[in-house]
């Protein structure tokens, strides 16, 4: 397993995290299609990834209605030393007014619950799990940064906020001497590449770290969907599509996966991850499981080593024309030497 650091904190996680969305839940919709594993499978796949040198565990308190959470916290009550654990707040959690959103009120609620459901006095990376209209992010900012005082949270990040929205949040933090994010949570995979525009050269130029979510595409890129109808009935992408994809686009990308995995005796599984995992600002990618089987397979693709002739092939496969203002950046013909 290879290391990298999460963003400039001196911190180092594991290349592949393991992801926990699949835990609890039941026969309880939408958990029981994404995974609704009971305590004894989760257990199994969090032993797995620990003893596969994964050291970054992610979870949200909104997974199976905290359910997830408190799963987690039992599992790791003998090996919460060997993990970097991380969890996210936002969503609803209650039918109160109150129990959803970032303000300082929820925040402060939230992260009670959490660190109770996970059996823990700290959270090593709290992330706000998306962007409140509503609560000015200073106000969220300030609260996040009482709890690291206190020492419930060491380190904080977001997750699905567009670059202009983590930019703000960096700036206010930064004039009222308040904890930054250090981190992305996106969606980011061969099939959907919006985040490579305007976030992934922000988080470059701000030194932040990239924890990717969905890098198969919600399991459109693990091989068990094609143009001719094939498909996994059991999958979870047949039951819930999302995340959204212009599928004939994500077709002959699944074709151009196809052809490099034939070289490296991998899946097409396997060389989705890898290609994620060469991208510039990635530190992390989340991979979920529901069951050991597929999480060992997941885990291997840390050793698909791709040539520079396969990563022409993906990324021809997956480009996505550059958007305004990129295309005209791009072009360098302004700054042309002056004519003799």
């Amino acid at each position: 397993m290879r290391f990298n650091p999460l963003g400039d904190t001196g911190v180092f996680v594991s290349s592949i995290a393991l992801g926990t969305m699949t835990f609890g839940g039941g026969d309880t919709a939408p958990w029981n299609i994404i995974g609704g594993l009971d305590l004894e499978a989760a257990g199994r796949l969090v032993g797995t990834a620990l003893d596969a040198g994964v050291n970054l565990v992610d979870t949200a308190d909104m997974y199976a209605a905290g359910e997830c959470e408190t799963m987690l916290g039992r599992i790791l009550a003998s090996r919460r030393d060997e993990v970097v654990l991380a969890t996210k707040l936002a969503a609803r959690m209650g039918t109160g007014p109150n129990d959803v959103g970032l303000s300082r009120l929820h925040v402060t609620r939230a992260l009670e619950g959490s660190l109770r459901r996970l059996r823990t006095d700290h959270i090593d990376l709290y992330q706000i799990h998306n962007f409140d209209a509503i609560t000015p992010i200073a106000e969220t900012l300030a609260a996040l940064d009482d709890a690291v005082r206190q020492g419930k949270i060491r380190y904080i990040g977001a997750s699905n906020l567009a670059a202009w929205q983590m930019s703000k949040a960096l700036g206010v933090s930064d004039l009222r001497g308040l904890s930054r994010f250090v981190s992305s949570q996106s969606y980011y995979s061969l099939a959907g590449r919006d985040i490579e525009a305007e976030l992934v050269p922000m988080l470059l130029e701000e030194k932040l770290g990239l924890l990717v979510y969905s890098p198969l595409a919600g399991g459109f890129l693990s091989g068990k969907f094609d143009r001719a109808g094939s498909a996994d009935r059991d999958a979870r992408r047949s039951k819930a599509d999302l995340p959204p994809v212009d599928k004939e686009r994500a077709y002959d990308i699944v074709d151009a996966l196809r052809v490099v995995a034939g070289r490296h005796d991998a899946t097409v599984a396997q060389v989705a991850l890898a290609w994620v995992l060469t991208r510039p600002a990635v530190t992390s990618v989340i991979v979920g499981a529901r069951n050991t089987r597929q999480l060992t397979a997941n885990l291997a693709s840390a050793d698909v080593e791709l040539t520079p002739e396969d990563l022409g092939e993906l990324d021809a496969a997956g480009r996505v024309p550059p958007r305004y203002p990129g295309w005209i950046q791009a072009d360098q013909s302004w700054r042309d030497p002056v004519p003799a």
